[in-house]
């Protein structure tokens, strides 16, 4: 297979940048959720998994000013707010500015404070979550509350299985196949499967067919000529999917589709869940480019 996009996003939740080459660190693509929204309300770090608190930060995009260095902090990033307006991370007036237009009093942040976690809802979609006993009881352990729908809010620690000190949920990579999303349209024909809605750093394209990385946690393969990953288990789609993006609509069909036809057992959790794309760290650093080869994963010895 070979790269054909990459994707960071320097700030969580809100879109993107499209980008011909990456480096590969320790903690995932340099300059990926360099920043986050803190609300100070409550200390909970803003995620559209929440939608009807956080929704909005999928109308902002950002951008990065400058290339970001290794070793070096975070160069500011430019913000585009939902009426077009922009504003650097850096400019004085930017906290006032994010809380107007998310109605709720926010902060923008680089180092996620200590104890800080993210709320996940789970939408009320058949086969979403696992039905076994104790796998339904990581989710009830969890609940925080209860929207009016009555669907439930799970908290959850920040970067959970990701690098420490870093605004990810669970993983430092993220890694999608077009072959799974191809099966996915052929499957659910009307519902919108566009790469965008998943917010994978790498999508990676070739010849097979199917869902190829349900078959990858546990072994490690190379992209390029010298970066290396492990893929650890796969991703489990939440309510962020269905949300209206830059130019994609609102389509819980693309959930649905997931929960009924691709769902995949996660040791590290327990239970079956709904599933499409993998999720990796970092076996080896190194540089990588839209076009570069990626190796068949080989499963570790023994």
């Amino acid at each position: 297979m070979t790269v054909v996009a990459l994707f960071r996003y320097p700030v969580k939740s809100m879109l993107g940048e499209s980008i011909p080459r990456a480096t590969i660190t320790e903690r995932g693509i340099l300059g990926d959720r360099a920043y986050a929204i803190l609300d100070t309300e409550t200390g909970v770090i803003a995620s559209a998994k929440v939608p009807k608190r956080w929704k909005d930060l999928l109308s902002f995009s950002a951008r990065f000013v400058a290339e970001p260095v290794h070793g070096d902090a975070a160069p500011p990033v430019e913000i585009t707010f939902p009426d077009g307006s922009t504003l650097r991370s850096d400019d004085e007036g930017i906290d006032k500015a994010l809380s107007t237009a998310l109605g709720r009093d926010v902060t923008l942040i680089s180092v996620p404070p200590e104890g800080s976690y993210f709320e996940e809802l789970w939408p009320d979609i058949e086969g979403l979550t696992p039905q076994q006993l104790a796998p339904r009881q990581l989710i009830e352990d969890t609940t925080i509350r209860h929207e009016d729908s009555g669907e439930v809010i799970s908290k959850f620690d920040i970067s959970a299985f990701g690098a420490p000190g870093t605004f990810f949920d669970l993983s430092s990579l993220h890694v999608l196949t077009e072959s799974t999303l191809d099966r996915l349209r052929e499957l659910t024909p009307d519902a919108t499967y566009d790469p965008l809605r998943y917010r994978p750093n790498i999508v990676l394209g070739g010849d097979q067919a199917g869902f190829v990385e349900n078959d990858w946690p546990g072994s490690t393969s190379t992209i390029g000529d010298t970066a290396a990953i492990t893929f650890s288990f796969a991703t489990m789609r939440c309510v962020m999917t269905t949300l209206g993006q830059g130019d994609l609509p609102d389509d819980a069909d693309t959930l649905r589709g997931i929960a009924k036809h691709n769902r995949i057992e996660i040791p590290q959790i327990g239970g079956t869940w709904a599933c499409a794309g993998v999720y990796a760290e970092i076996a080896e650093q190194g540089e990588i480019a839209v076009g570069d080869p990626h190796s068949t994963p080989v499963a570790a010895a023994g």
